[in-house]
């Protein structure tokens, strides 16, 4: 079948696995864009590696940066604009939205609306805007293919059945780092607590979202648009071992599961390769080395994060650009030494009660929502 790939943010953990990935596949996948925030010296590299025909720095301070290092066949696009401009160039097919937070969802709305396939490795566009970016993928005829490992695993176990046949969706979580850690000792713990993920490697932000589990929230707004599912019908399902990446149980009682070893180019393969599954470059699961597989329920009152999460699932409108930026804001506090870990969640909180929801936003009113998130959350750091 083959693809002309565009990675929005191929520096990152996301970029750089899937151009693994498109190396394992052979020619007839091809990054045919690039697209960074900041890293100019990565993407760079990326780019006289691959040969795309065009690249995208966000940050435009770094465009001089970057466009002499570029060989004379590579064009250079600067800002949110040439993000834009990449993903609806025609050379592309596919786009995979990897950009971290809301500074990749005007791209990502860009592409749908271009007709492209996207690989949806961003949950925050959905988080913020799936009331908009659900929608015009339906009237584009566009797929939404999801990267994440968790949501993934729905897509692949949810072809056992039809929709309307789904009792149940299981997110896996691990735990992240603080599993076993007692509400008292993560109150004060370090970034370099945070950053010590059990399973996973990924980049900061997320990785630190685990440590909250607000990654595990932002899942189940992301689930409750990307599959159509009532919110009561979302689960949280800590797992240890993060071999099973989630689970469907269907209104029989069959529950169908998604397992392998916990490296992301095995859900990014499946979203390129889609309907078709090629030889995977990930490392296999040994299951005679597989002892036990461990499920318990999180704990709520050590990671609120969750509450907040199917709290703002049910509310929809701007309550989610508000979770999402409010998250970004402060996790950014946490990662300069600004505030202690416990802070995060309760910021997180403290910016939603007081958000006036707005019921059916339009794009601009969401980006005025998370706007004000940050400004409230920088409120809370200076009160």
């Amino acid at each position: 079948m083959g693809r002309r790939i565009t990675i929005l943010g191929s520096t990152g953990s996301i970029g750089t696995s899937t151009l693994d990935v498109i190396r394992g596949l052979g020619p007839e996948y091809r990054a045919a864009g690039l697209a960074a925030r900041s890293r100019w010296r990565e993407l760079a590299e990326q780019a006289r590696e691959v040969r795309p025909s065009a690249v995208a720095i966000a940050d435009p301070r770094h465009a001089a940066d970057v466009r002499p290092l570029l060989n004379g066949a590579t064009e250079l696009l600067v800002g949110a604009e040439g993000l834009v401009e990449l993903v609806r160039r025609p050379e592309t097919d596919f786009v995979v939205a990897a950009i971290v937070g809301a500074a990749g969802l005007e791209s990502t709305l860009a592409a749908v609306d271009a007709g492209k396939t996207v690989g949806l490795a961003n949950k925050e566009a959905l988080v913020v805007a799936g009331a908009l970016l659900v929608p015009l993928a339906e009237a584009r005829n566009v797929d939404l293919l999801p990267i994440d490992s968790e949501h993934s695993a729905v897509f692949q176990a949810m072809a056992a059945g039809r929709r309307a046949e789904v009792r149940k969706v299981y997110l896996t979580a691990s735990g992240g780092p603080f599993r076993t850690w007692t509400a008292e000792q993560m109150a004060s713990a370090t970034p370099a607590d945070a950053l010590r993920h059990p399973t996973w490697s990924m980049g900061p932000k997320i990785t630190i979202d685990s440590a909250t589990m607000m990654n595990k929230a932002l899942e189940i707004i992301e689930a409750r648009w990307l599959f159509g599912l009532d919110v009561d019908s979302i689960e949280v399902l800590v797992h240890p071992e993060s071999i099973i990446h989630s689970m469907v149980e269907f209104r029989d009682g069959s529950v169908i599961a998604q397992l392998g070893t916990p490296d992301m180019r095995t859900p990014i393969q499946y979203a390129l390769t889609w309907p078709q599954r090629l030889e995977g470059c990930a490392r296999r699961l040994d299951l005679s080395t597989v002892r036990r597989l461990n499920f318990e329920p999180p704990d709520l009152e050590r990671f609120p994060a969750l509450r907040l999460g199917f709290e703002v699932a049910r509310t929809g409108g701007t309550a989610g650009a508000v979770l999402n930026a409010a998250n970004e804001a402060a996790v950014e506090a946490f990662r300069e030494n600004r505030i202690l870990f416990g802070r995060i969640v309760e910021i997180v909180e403290r910016v939603l009660e007081r958000h006036d929801v707005v019921p059916d936003p339009d794009l601009q009113t969401l980006l005025e929502a998370d706007a004000w998130a940050r400004r409230e959350v920088a409120e809370c750091l200076n009160a």
